[in-house]
C-alpha cells in the first residue's frame, strides 16, 4: 500500500501545509517532552531514589534502635512528638480521597521497596505473622508511614507508625509536566501558525497569479520582498509572466503583419478575377474566387486570434442585445438561426471582442455542423453565458479539449477539407478568459455540439460545470 493510500485511509494526515506542520510540531514537542521525563528519571530521580532510601534505612534503623533503648511507657509519646514534628515540617498537602491516598504514585512504590530492601526482608519492620497488617500506609495528612514492631515487656508485639517526611513531590510532577507540556506545545503551535501564515500569503499570491495567467489573464505582479526562497520564487515568476507575455506579443504581431500583408495580394487576385472574367471559364471563375473568399476568411480568423488579446474598454451590456445583432447579421447573409433567449441581467463585457467569439461559434457551427443552428443566452445566480449548437455529427468526448487549441481542427473537417484555419474555438476561448469566464464545449456522436460562452456577473465566479 502507498504512502497515499495509507493517508486517504486513515484521513488523519492534513492535507495543508500548516496543518501537517501544526501535527509535527505537536508530535515533537510530546516526544521531547517524554524523552526529558525519562532522562530526569533515570538520572535524577532514580538516583535521588538509591540515595533517599539510605537515608532512610539508617533513620529507621537508629529510630527503632532509640525505640529499644526508651522504657516501654515513653515510646508511645516519643513516637507521637516525631509525627508531630514531620507534619509541622512537611509542606502542605491537598486533602485527597481515601481512595487516592491509599494508591502510592511509581516513585513511591520504588522509594518503599528500596527502603524494605534496606532494612531487610525479616526484620523487625516487616509484616509480622501474627499480626499481618501492611508494612506502609498514607495518613490522612497524606504523608507515608512505617510501621515499626517491637517487642514489649510481656512479649506482645508492639506497632508504631512513624511519618517520614515527603522527599520529593511525587504527587504534583505529573500535573506540572502535563502543564508543561500543554503550555510548551500552545506556545510552538502559535510560533508555527505564525511562521506558516506569513509563508502561506506569498504562495497563495502565487497561485492565484497562476490561475490568471493560466486563463489567459494578465498576473499582478508579485512582491519579490521577504525571506529570500520567497523572494526568489516570486522574481521567477514575474520573469516567467513577462517572458509569456513578450512571446504572446511577438506572436500576435508577426500573426497581424502577415495577415495583414496578404490581404493586398488576395485584393489584387480578386481583382483580377473580376477583370478576367469574361476571359476565363465561368466554373473556373466562380471556383478561383471561392478560393479566395476563403484564403480571405482564413486571414480575417488570423487577424482575430491577434486582436483577441488586445485590451479593449469593458461597457455594461446585454447578452440578448448581442444574440439578436448577430441573428439580423446572418439574416442578411441568408442564414437563419434559433433564437432562444432568457431574462438576464446586463454585464460589463468588451463588445467588440465578444462579438467576434460569438461570430466564430456561428461560424463554425454552419460550417462544420448541420442546420438548425440555435443561439441562446440563459444564465444563474452568479453567471450569464450565451450559446450556440448545431445538429451536426458532434464529436468524441476526447476531441474537445483537443479542438480548444489554436490551429486544432476535428479529424471529419480536416478529411472533408472545410475551410477554416482551426482558430474559432481558440478566439471564443480567449475571448472568455479575457473575460474572467470560460468556453465550455458539450457534444457526443450524433447530437451536435454545443459551445457555450460562460461569464461571471459582478463580484461572482464562472462555472465550469
Amino acid at each position: 500500500m502507498t504512502a497515499s493510500a495509507t493517508t486517504r485511509r486513515w484521513g488523519l494526515w492534513p492535507r495543508s501545509l500548516l496543518g501537517r506542520n501544526l501535527l509535527l510540531m505537536a508530535v515533537l514537542i510530546v516526544l521531547g517532552q517524554l524523552v526529558a521525563a525519562v532522562l530526569v528519571r533515570q538520572m535524577i530521580f532514580q538516583p535521588r531514589v538509591v540515595q533517599v532510601a539510605d537515608g532512610v534505612a539508617r533513620n529507621v534503623a537508629a529510630l527503632r534502635a532509640g525505640l529499644q533503648a526508651l522504657p516501654p511507657a515513653q515510646r508511645v509519646a516519643f513516637v507521637e512528638a516525631f509525627n508531630r514534628q514531620a507534619v509541622l515540617s512537611a509542606p502542605p498537602v491537598a486533602p485527597e480521597s481515601a481512595a487516592r491516598r491509599a494508591l502510592l504514585s511509581p516513585m513511591e512504590r520504588q522509594f518503599v521497596l528500596a527502603v524494605s530492601r534496606r532494612l531487610g526482608a525479616d526484620g523487625a519492620a516487616t509484616q509480622s505473622p501474627q499480626l499481618p497488617q501492611p508494612l506502609w500506609r498514607r495518613d490522612s495528612t497524606g504523608m507515608l508511614a512505617l510501621r515499626v514492631v517491637h517487642e514489649g515487656a510481656d512479649g506482645a508485639a508492639e506497632n508504631y507508625w512513624l511519618n517520614l517526611p515527603s522527599v520529593f513531590p511525587t504527587r504534583e510532577f505529573t500535573g506540572a509536566w502535563l502543564m508543561a507540556t500543554l503550555v510548551s506545545m500552545l506556545l510552538a503551535l502559535l510560533g508555527a501558525w505564525w511562521l506558516q501564515r506569513h509563508i502561506h500569503r506569498p504562495l497563495a499570491q502565487v497561485v492565484v497569479a497562476a490561475r490568471q495567467l493560466a486563463q489567459g489573464q494578465t498576473p499582478a505582479v508579485l512582491p519579490e520582498a521577504g525571506p529570500e526562497e520567497i523572494a526568489t520564487v516570486g522574481r521567477s515568476f514575474n520573469q516567467m509572466a513577462q517572458s509569456l507575455a513578450a512571446a504572446d506579443h511577438e506572436r500576435a504581431l508577426m500573426l497581424a503583419g502577415v495577415s495583414h500583408d496578404l490581404r493586398t495580394p488576395l485584393t489584387k487576385l480578386r481583382l483580377g478575377v473580376e477583370i478576367a472574367g469574361a476571359q476565363v471559364d465561368a466554373p473556373l471563375a466562380a471556383s478561383m474566387a471561392r478560393s479566395i473568399d476563403e484564403m480571405d476568411g482564413i486571414v480575417g480568423q488570423f487577424l482575430q486570434f491577434a486582436r483577441s488579446g488586445e485590451t479593449e474598454a469593458p461597457i455594461t451590456a446585454s447578452l440578448n442585445d448581442l444574440a439578436q445583432a448577430v441573428a439580423e447579421a446572418q439574416a442578411d447573409h441568408g442564414r437563419a438561426l434559433q433564437l432562444e433567449l432568457g431574462a438576464l441581467p446586463d454585464v460589463p463585457v468588451r463588445p467588440q471582442a465578444l462579438r467576434r467569439a460569438v461570430d466564430n461559434l456561428v461560424e463554425n457551427a454552419w460550417r462544420h455542423g448541420a442546420a438548425p443552428v440555435a443561439l441562446r443566452t440563459g444564465g444563474g445566480a452568479q453567471q450569464v453565458w450565451i450559446e450556440v449548437a448545431d445538429h451536426g455529427i458532434g464529436m468524441d468526448a476526447n476531441e474537445l479539449d483537443f479542438m480548444r487549441q489554436p490551429f486544432a481542427r476535428g479529424g471529419g473537417a480536416a478529411r472533408a477539407g472545410a475551410p477554416g484555419a482551426g482558430l474559432g474555438l481558440a478566439i471564443a476561448e480567449r475571448v472568455a478568459h479575457a473575460h474572467g469566464g470560460a468556453l465550455e464545449l458539450h457534444s457526443a456522436p450524433g447530437q451536435g455540439l454545443r459551445a457555450r460562452l460562460v461569464l461571471p456577473l459582478a463580484g461572482g465566479e464562472p462555472s465550469t460545470a
